[in-house]
């Protein structure tokens, strides 16, 4: 009866064993589930970062064909742009971080949690299936012993009245022997189960032996072993997330010594030297004033001497015309009204003289094209003028090249056909190399015509050798007539009466200046924000790019829609998608006008 009560004992401890160990074992799951959930987020973290980051860098990206991209020639401009390239090569680390997470915590455990509950659910299904079998054989050995008490109870009780049946002698020997035979069956049921509570007994004993010693220390000792396995598995995963971090810190590092060395290769007095080249104007300075003499003796009446900065003012008096030469203004001295009578000084006159004119404002259809005034750039300072044109003569000279080239492949391959007339012929070759000799012819007499303006710039360049001196009024008169004669715009002329006055200069040189500021660039293409509708389609004829703000760059075969017809001016104005339009030669392109704008 005790050693029963402790079997149960024992049963009731392992079930709560179970019990305390399914609990365990969710509870390590459920930690894997919120790591693997705490990576996603980090993952999730490092993305928008690096997302934010390339929209940084990318925001203070200098825009094309805008005023941020000529400043990129300064040192600390392209500094900044070497820091906002190094800044998205950070971003992309991030990503990298991401990435990695990813592929090798979050995708890993994931998988991992779906084998470890499998493994769980199904030692824990042997555990159950072990204790049903124990409280299965348990089951049957308590109802053998049950029949075997009973039997032998139901024997001793046919002995007990066979003895008793024996002993009475009014009982007949018939009803005796009934008895006793009786009483022998009852012993030998009894015998039986007492046979058969041996054997349960003995096979229970088995069972429950190798129930507590081998299967459940078997199951106990896989569950451990899983435990084991899930501890060390997270412990792997927060080393790989550290290890995922340290990976990228070499190229991080590397991104950080790209803004160091930029910010070390900023150079003022490189960027200071550049602001002097980019607006040297190249104006010659005036020589010494000459002394006047008004003593006793002398003629009274007063002669403009020819070194005098007043000279070009009384030369421009006594010119036919009438007109006179605009004044030149120092550059820090603001030009104030005066009223016709007021006498100026001899001195502020010089002064006024003195400085150079700025440069007239282009027509507006020129400014559309990124266009800087005339093909000989004559409204420009003769430093900037010079400069603009050996840069033109660079690029005609490139171009040269380009099709020279184009035609000796052309050549190469002619000969080629003619050897071989298999592979083509000879004579389709004819036209593209008459055309490319017309170019070349086109682009030699191009580069002579600047060649001859350039020689024209600096033949009137001084010598930095030589002594400064004062230009006649007569040869800056005609310098300022030929500067308006070649602007072909409208508001670059003079007036019908060919004259200007001093207060009329003072308000033209201000209107200047605030058309070459920045501000009013801005106010220009703000005007100009109304999308025009296409009048037609055209075909690039020839390749073209377009270097300068308001044209736009195609390529030969590419097919445009056309926006604005040619004005007479050699460009038409085309549109390649929502935001990209531009100007374009004529020449370049073959333009097909629907019906109602060739009706228009």
């Amino acid at each position: 009866m005790e050693s029963g009560r402790a079997t149960l004992l024992k049963e009731q401890q392992l079930k709560d064993q179970f019990d305390n160990l399914e609990k365990h074992t969710q509870s390590g799951i459920e930690f894997v589930e919120r790591y693997s959930k705490f990576v996603k987020e980090r993952s999730e973290i490092e993305i928008s970062y690096a997302k934010q980051i390339r929209n940084l860098s990318k925001k203070y990206q200098p825009k094309k064909n805008s005023r941020e991209d000529e400043e990129n020639k300064y040192t600390s401009c392209r500094a900044f742009l070497s820091t906002l390239n190094e800044l998205n090569d950070y971003a992309g680390q991030h990503e990298v971080i991401a990435e990695n997470l990813t592929s090798q915590i979050i995708t890993e455990l994931s998988r991992y949690l779906t084998e470890l509950k499998a493994e769980r659910k199904s030692h824990f299904h042997d555990g159950r299936k072990a204790q049903q079998q124990i409280e299965s054989s348990w089951k049957q050995l308590e109802s053998s012993k049950r029949r075997f008490e009973r039997d032998c109870k139901e024997a001793d009780r046919a002995q007990q009245y066979f003895e008793r049946m024996d002993a009475d002698i009014n009982v007949t020997k018939a009803d005796v022997e009934k008895a006793r035979q009786q009483a022998q069956m009852r012993h030998q049921i009894a015998a039986d189960s007492k046979t058969e509570y041996s054997n349960y007994l003995t096979k229970f004993n088995q069972e429950q032996n190798e129930h507590y010693y081998t299967l459940i220390p078997n199951i106990f000792q896989k569950l451990q072993e899983m435990e084991e396995r899930r501890i060390e598995r997270v412990g792997v995963s927060m080393k790989t997330y550290a290890e995922v971090d340290r990976e990228v810190l070499p190229i991080v590092g590397k991104c950080l010594d790209g803004m160091t060395k930029a910010a070390e290769s900023i150079e003022p007095k490189t960027d200071s030297k550049q602001v002097v080249e980019s607006y040297k104007s190249g104006f010659e300075p005036p020589g010494d004033v000459e002394f006047e003499d008004y003593g006793p003796g002398q003629t009274m009446k007063r002669t403009v001497s020819e070194t005098s900065l007043s000279n070009s003012r009384g030369e421009a008096k006594e010119r036919p015309g009438g007109g006179k030469s605009k004044g030149k203004l120092w550059p820090f001295i603001k030009n104030k009204n005066k009223s016709p009578k007021q006498n100026k000084e001899p001195l502020s006159n010089r002064f006024n003289e003195f400085m150079a004119s700025k440069p007239k404002m282009t027509c507006l259809r020129s400014l559309r094209r990124g266009g800087s005034g005339p093909e000989d750039f004559s409204h420009l300072p003769p430093e900037q003028r010079r400069k603009k044109l050996q840069a033109k003569i660079d690029d005609i000279n490139k171009d040269i090249q380009k099709e020279m080239d184009q035609k000796d492949a052309l050549t190469k391959m002619k000969g080629v056909y003619e050897k071989n007339p298999q592979m083509g012929d000879p004579a389709s070759v004819d036209p593209r190399l008459v055309e490319m000799s017309m170019n070349i012819e086109k682009l030699q007499s191009e580069v002579q015509k600047f060649e001859g303006w350039l020689a024209e710039v600096e033949g009137r360049l001084p010598s930095r050798s030589d002594p400064p001196r004062r230009q006649s009024g007569l040869y800056e008169s005609q310098h300022s007539n030929s500067t308006m004669v070649d602007n072909n715009c409208a508001q670059d002329r003079e007036s019908p009466d060919g004259s200007y006055t001093e207060e009329q200069s003072s308000e033209t040189q201000v209107k200047v200046a605030i058309a070459n500021t920045p501000e009013f660039d801005d106010e220009f293409d703000d005007g100009d924000e109304e999308t025009l509708p296409t009048i037609g389609t055209c075909k690039a004829v020839y390749s073209f790019e377009g270097h300068n703000e308001g044209t736009i760059s195609v390529t030969e075969g590419e097919l445009l829609f056309v926006i604005e017809q040619d004005k007479g001016d050699g460009w038409t104005r085309v549109r390649r998608n929502e935001e990209e339009e531009g100007y374009v030669p004529t020449s370049y392109v073959e333009v097909f006008l629907e019906t109602n704008a060739k009706d228009s």
